[in-house]
C-alpha cells in the first residue's frame, strides 16, 4: 500500500459520531473530510477524489441509498462502506443493489471500522492495475494521477473515469452508448452529447499541438485510443 495519506469522506449526520470516526481515521494516518447530510455528501463524493467513503443510511435531505445509487450512476466507483442499523439485514440487501461495497452495523468497535476500511483499500488495489500506459499517457488508478507528454495533468473525477475507461480499452472502437453506460451509468437521462463535451475536455488537457490526439473519433461509431 502506498505511503501517501489516503483520503476518506465521512457522511454522517450525528456530529459526535462523525467527529469520533474522523479522529480515529486521522490517528490511523488518513486525511478526512466530513459531511452531515446526504446532499452535501453526494456533491463532495462526486466532485472529490476520495479513496474510501463512509456513508450512513439515515441522513437529512437524502438517504444513503439515494446517495450511493447516484454516485454509481455518476461514474464514481470509490470503495463505499455503508453504516446500517443494528438489525440491518434488509438495509444490506438494498445497499448491495445500489452499489455499496461493505457494511458495518451500529454500534461498532473502532478496530473493526479501521479493519474494514483497510480491507476495502486492499481489495480495490487488487482489482485495479497499478498503471495504464498508452503512448505518452500514464494513468495511475490508485493515486489518481495522470502524466501526459511528461507533464502532470489535473482531471475532474468524471474526466478521470472517462480516460481510465478509454485507456483500458486501447485499440477497441467504443460506441458512445457504451461510454455513457459505463462512465455516466445506466440511470443517466441527460443529453448523450455530454460524451463529446468531455472528450473535448480531455483532449485539451492531455494533447499537445505537435501531435495528433491519442483519442480518435471513429465516425458513426464512437471513439478509440490508439498507441500509434
Amino acid at each position: 500500500m502506498s505511503d501517501e495519506r489516503r483520503r476518506v469522506l465521512v457522511i454522517e449526520d450525528d456530529h459526535d459520531l462523525a467527529r469520533a470516526v474522523a479522529d480515529l481515521l486521522v490517528d490511523d494516518g488518513f486525511d478526512v473530510d466530513q459531511c452531515h447530510d446526504g446532499e452535501s455528501g453526494f456533491l463532495a463524493a462526486r466532485d472529490g477524489a476520495y479513496d474510501v467513503i463512509v456513508l450512513d443510511i439515515m441522513l437529512p435531505k437524502r438517504n444513503g441509498f439515494s446517495v450511493c445509487l447516484d454516485l454509481r450512476n455518476a461514474g464514481v466507483h470509490t470503495p463505499l462502506l455503508m453504516l446500517t442499523a443494528k438489525e440491518g439485514e434488509m438495509d444490506e440487501v438494498e445497499g448491495l443493489e445500489v452499489g455499496a461495497d461493505d457494511f458495518l452495523r451500529k454500534p461498532f468497535e473502532r478496530s473493526v471500522l479501521i479493519a474494514r476500511i483497510h480491507a476495502l483499500l486492499r481489495r480495490h488495489e487488487r482489482e485495479r492495475p497499478q498503471q495504464l500506459v498508452v503512448g505518452p499517457i500514464t494513468l495511475d488508478p490508485l493515486r489518481r494521477h495522470v502524466v501526459s507528454y511528461g507533464r502532470d495533468v489535473t482531471l475532474t473525477p468524471r474526466e478521470f473515469a472517462l480516460l481510465e475507461y478509454l485507456l483500458s480499452n486501447t485499440g477497441v472502437s467504443i460506441a458512445k452508448s457504451e461510454i455513457l453506460e459505463t462512465v455516466w451509468g445506466s440511470g443517466f437521462d441527460g443529453d448523450p452529447n455530454i460524451v463529446e463535451v468531455y472528450i473535448g475536455y480531455l483532449r485539451r488537457k492531455i494533447d499537445i499541438a505537435e501531435s495528433p490526439s491519442i483519442i480518435r473519433t471513429i465516425r458513426g461509431v464512437g471513439y478509440s485510443v490508439r498507441e500509434d
